[in-house]
């Protein structure tokens, strides 16, 4: 088993933040190779569950083999949460952790195209199950999605220039491999450029990932199914490696700890209308300076905490954001 499993970025904080209930039911979006989930488990009595999704098969094999065989693991996307939950007729859970971003093991595998370190085919697919890749978003998507797509997922200020080197490239012939795109982008990208805000295919690698598993969408329909199966008193802990998702977590949590507004001269605020939730941290949570020495992909990682307080209605649904 991989090294990187001891590797989850911002554990302690995150475990703290839960505020573990020993009896509780617990859910983690986005196991990985259970770093977060093995520490929610040892703190669960054996009238706790813990539940666990991840995309990827190899997450949920490496996942058994460390936690608690009561655990209830699902190789499914965390959007289908409401979905497990009623089929196993659980009503509400006492905390939720959602851990974005690609795992150390899948960066690391160089059969997966998820790094521009390594070559490999281009594929960046967290299911394998699903049709769309990297591949053929790089090789038959039209110009002006690929611009929309590395501008609005990558916020990449040469979008246009890299969508228009990867059209005459991949006329004369298919782009099959992640060195091939790199070298593509890095060309594509004025010299001065190239050599400031890190690698130059980061911003891409980035923006086609999201695009291949509609991560954002994504986020923003569990966060939705989040707010309405936790339990009162229980918290939703989200940790996000970039600024669209952290956007997306800060205003919807934004909007779920604001009452909603009531017309002047109302005594009080009528029920439906008070904040459904309280903000647990009105600032991220960032990595300590020894977590970011020994791990390079914490260092843009960002905690936000909130708590259930009131019940959560639809008028309260979060659908801003990119």
């Amino acid at each position: 088993m991989s090294e990187s499993i001891h590797n989850s970025v911002l554990k302690n904080e995150a475990i703290k933040a839960l505020n573990v209930k020993e009896n509780g039911i617990y859910v983690d979006g986005t196991l990985g190779r259970a770093g977060h989930a093995r520490e929610i488990a040892k703190q669960l009595h054996s009238d706790g569950l813990l539940i666990g999704f991840d995309q990827d098969k190899a997450a949920i094999e490496a996942a058994k083999s460390v936690l608690p065989d009561k655990s209830l693991l699902t190789h499914d996307n965390f959007i289908h949460l409401n979905k497990v939950l009623e089929e196993h007729q659980i009503s509400e859970v006492d905390g939720i952790l959602l851990d974005l971003g690609v795992s150390s093991p899948q960066l690391d595998e160089d059969t997966r195209g998820f790094s521009y370190h390594q070559d490999a085919v281009l594929d960046m697919r967290m299911d394998q199950r699903q049709s769309l890749s990297a591949y053929e978003v790089v090789n038959n998507w039209t110009y002006e999605q690929l611009v929309k797509t590395f501008f609005n997922y990558g916020e990449e200020k040469f979008s246009k220039n890299i969508a228009r080197a990867i059209e005459r490239e991949r006329a004369k012939k298919s782009i099959e491999t992640t060195y091939e795109l790199v070298e593509i982008i890095k060309e594509a990208i004025p010299a001065p450029a190239r050599r400031r805000g890190g690698h130059p295919a980061k911003r891409i690698f980035q923006a086609i990932r999201i695009a291949v598993n509609d991560e954002l969408e994504s986020f923003k329909n569990v966060l939705n199914q989040s707010a309405a199966a936790t339990a009162i008193g229980g918290r939703v802990v989200v940790i996000t490696f970039h600024s669209l998702e952290d956007r997306i977590c800060k205003q919807a949590f934004k909007k779920w700890s604001s009452p909603k507004p009531v017309p002047k001269g109302m005594p009080i605020i009528p029920e439906g209308f008070e904040a459904p939730f309280k903000l647990i941290t009105k600032k991220p949570i960032l990595p300590s300076n020894n977590e970011v020495a020994s791990n390079r992909r914490a260092r843009s990682a960002k905690l936000r905490v909130i708590e259930k307080v009131k019940v959560w209605n639809e008028s309260f649904k979060y659908e801003g954001g990119r």
